[in-house]
């Protein structure tokens, strides 16, 4: 989970994994939390739970820096990406790492697009880059994408770590997408539930990181 000045939301987010229960299968959680050189209070908010290992940037390097640096740190089986704001829903680990410990895939993205057509207090401005961004992908790699960029992203560990990741900053996403698409990797899509939140409230992702999205979708087509 990379964090960056989220001291009104990391306490929160960590009581809500830490609640998660698993009535399916015999789960150890782990949850190594990459702080990317804060400069509000988020550490002081860190709880001290035994499952939860805490990493910290002395400078700000960005979400896919911190995303590499929790990847290497993991140790299971299954690595799921967990944004630090209160957008997602903690309650749906289960659903989401169910198919990877089937057997089904290796790879599954919770997509906010398949419970709802519009995600509950979405933006029209990033609504239309999410579709805009998916349908690329879709076109790009011919494989049908409805949700590129969502947070929770869930891979078999060893698969993930066997992907050369370049990314510093938001293009995390359309980087490893194109990468496991490249490789004819199924990514299986599972319904999640998703609540916006506003860039008064914290939201850092803009329309600027959309325009990137795209561009990096296309050059990772061509290039690795």
């Amino acid at each position: 989970m990379p964090v960056f000045n989220e001291e009104d939301n990391v306490e929160s987010i960590i009581d809500r994994i830490d609640k998660v229960k698993f009535s399916q299968y015999n789960v150890e959680k782990e949850l190594i939390i990459v702080d990317d050189a804060s400069t509000d209070k988020t550490l002081e908010k860190i709880p001290d739970f035994d499952f939860i290992k805490v990493i910290h940037h002395n400078e700000n390097k960005g979400k896919g820096s911190a995303v590499k640096t929790g990847i290497a740190a993991a140790t299971g089986d299954i690595i799921l990406i967990q944004d630090a704001d209160l957008e997602y829903y903690p309650e749906e680990y289960e659903m989401l790492i169910s198919p990877i410990i089937e057997k089904e895939t290796l790879v599954v993205y919770g997509s906010r697009f398949k419970k709802r057509l519009i995600p509950e207090q979405m933006r029209l401005i990033y609504l239309l880059f999410n579709w805009t961004i998916s349908s690329i992908a879709t076109i790009l790699f011919f494989r049908r994408i409805t949700d590129e960029a969502t947070c929770y992203k869930v891979f078999d560990a060893n698969l993930l770590r066997s992907i050369p990741l370049k990314s510093r900053r938001f293009e995390f996403c359309p980087e490893v997408t194109a990468k496991l698409l490249k490789r004819k990797i199924r990514i299986k899509e599972v319904p999640i539930s998703y609540t916006a939140r506003s860039i008064q409230k914290g939201k850092k992702i803009t329309w600027k990181d959309g325009i990137e999205a795209i561009y990096y979708l296309i050059k990772y087509k061509f290039i690795d």
